[in-house]
């Protein structure tokens, strides 16, 4: 692959991550002032997707779930096909999982989503979805 390409593929990659950034953390409520005072942590598994599921409100459900793996997807796939070196998909699972788990701390510090366990499996199984979509093959 050549030099621009390269470089291309490295500017949508960054463009991507910032994007992700903004649509996870640095949304609106984006502040300093109230640090740690207004975020929220939910560990029961899926517990957001109950009140979904009985007001039968299925595009809110497809967006949470598929939107969560979605969102996920190019960064697993780039890692896989496109990094300095060829990783396996269960590091780029983890990558995924550590990317994830950063959003979500960055959620709660600066009160901006519901830091959520199921954001961490879904956006580490968009990662790992990625990585095998980026699998390359061999010559």
């Amino acid at each position: 692959m050549n030099l621009t390409k390269r470089m291309t593929l490295k500017c949508l990659f960054i463009i991507y991550i910032g994007v992700l950034l903004r649509i996870t953390v640095f949304r609106s409520g984006f502040g300093f002032r109230n640090l740690c005072q207004n975020g929220i942590i939910n560990l029961t598994l899926f517990e957001s997707y109950i009140p979904l599921i009985k007001s039968r409100d299925i595009i809110r459900i497809i967006y949470l779930f598929v939107g969560n793996i979605i969102w996920f997807v190019p960064f697993g796939f780039y890692l896989r096909r496109f990094g300095k070196r060829e990783r396996k998909s269960w590091e780029i699972w983890l990558l995924g999982l550590l990317l994830s788990f950063i959003i979500e701390f960055l959620q709660y510090v600066f009160g901006t989503g519901i830091s959520e366990m199921d954001d961490l499996i879904l956006n580490s199984l968009g990662a790992w979805m990625g990585a095998v979509l980026g699998k390359r093959r061999k010559k």
